[in-house]
Formats: structure tokens, C-alpha cells, sequence
């Protein structure tokens, strides 16, 4: 076995290895921790996740990981569902919009966190309907963004609570 194979079943986070400087802090982040004893603490948004896809698998059938490890010591933060309710109550008709809307949501929460939208490793989805999964698709592949995608599943379901809702979204984020 060559020196980086060997090196890589020691330690499958060879980038916690690198002299790193940490990111500066924002405000409400907590205190920087290091992966690593004796490390430098690595940039959250490569360092604190890994997307995996082991050969012989299929590509996924849409933009998502088959899974995503996360480092140890890592932050989680695990968001309750969200449906499409607007801060005045409403609640946008179709698919697409309520993603939209569920989408800015987590947005908003996360951020409360010190997290954003790139730091989701995690995305459970629910619609009500076969047809409602191409709206949430085109919403969550927007408010995903183009970094490593979060491990996916989308489910059709009966119903929600009130009729108009179609989407509901939960996820989980680590930084």
C-alpha cells in the first residue's frame, strides 16, 4: 500500500491535517474548535464536511449526495419541518413558491445558528403530490447553490396539516 493510500486509511480528513488559517470570526460564532490536536482549526465550509460516493453506486437521480460525513467536533443545528407560512400568515399556492418561501425560512434560522444555506449536510423534503416534486426540485437545487450537495430524500405524502400546504422541508446543518 503506497504512503498516501495508507495515509488516507489513517485519516479519511487528510485536509485537517493542513497549516490552515481559520477563518476570521462572525459575529455570534462561538470560539473556534480544532479538529485536530495540534492542527490548525480548518475552514468550515471545506473542512467540516466530505460528500461520499463509493464506486458501483449509480449517480443520484438528482442533485443531491448519496451521503455526506461530517467531521467530528463539528456544530449541528436540526430544524423542525417547515411549511410556506409567510410572516403575515399566508401561504404562497404551488409548489415552487412554498419551497421558495420554506427555503428563505431556513435561511433565516440557520442564520441565527451562524450558519447559512451551505452549511445543510441533510434535506428531508415532503409533498403532497407526484407532481408538486418538480417545483420543490427546481427551489431546492436554487437555494442549494453550486457547492457539495446535502444527502436527500424527498417523499410523497397524504397531506399536512391544512390543505393548502404541499411542501414541507426539514434539515440538518453542521459547521
Amino acid at each position: 500500500m503506497g504512503a498516501a493510500a495508507e495515509s488516507a486509511k489513517r485519516n479519511p480528513w487528510p485536509g485537517f491535517a493542513a497549516r490552515v488559517a481559520p477563518p476570521p470570526p462572525r459575529k455570534g460564532d462561538p470560539p473556534p474548535r480544532c479538529f485536530r490536536q495540534g492542527g490548525a482549526c480548518p475552514t468550515p465550509s471545506r473542512m467540516t464536511r466530505r460528500a461520499l460516493a463509493p464506486p458501483g453506486l449509480a449517480a443520484p437521480l438528482a442533485r443531491y449526495s448519496h451521503a455526506v460525513e461530517v467531521a467530528p467536533g463539528a456544530r449541528t443545528v436540526f430544524v423542525s419541518g417547515q411549511l410556506a407560512v409567510a410572516p403575515d400568515g399566508s401561504v404562497p399556492e404551488g409548489a415552487e413558491a412554498q419551497a421558495e418561501l420554506i427555503f428563505a425560512n431556513l435561511r433565516k434560522i440557520l442564520a441565527e445558528a451562524g450558519m447559512g444555506i451551505g452549511d445543510v449536510v441533510r434535506v428531508n423534503a415532503f409533498v403532497t403530490a407526484r407532481e408538486h416534486m418538480a417545483g420543490y426540485m427546481r427551489a431546492r437545487d436554487r437555494a442549494m447553490g453550486e457547492g457539495t450537495p446535502p444527502a436527500s430524500t424527498l417523499v410523497i405524502v397524504s397531506g399536512f396539516t391544512r390543505p393548502e400546504f404541499v411542501v414541507e422541508v426539514e434539515v440538518v446543518a453542521a459547521r
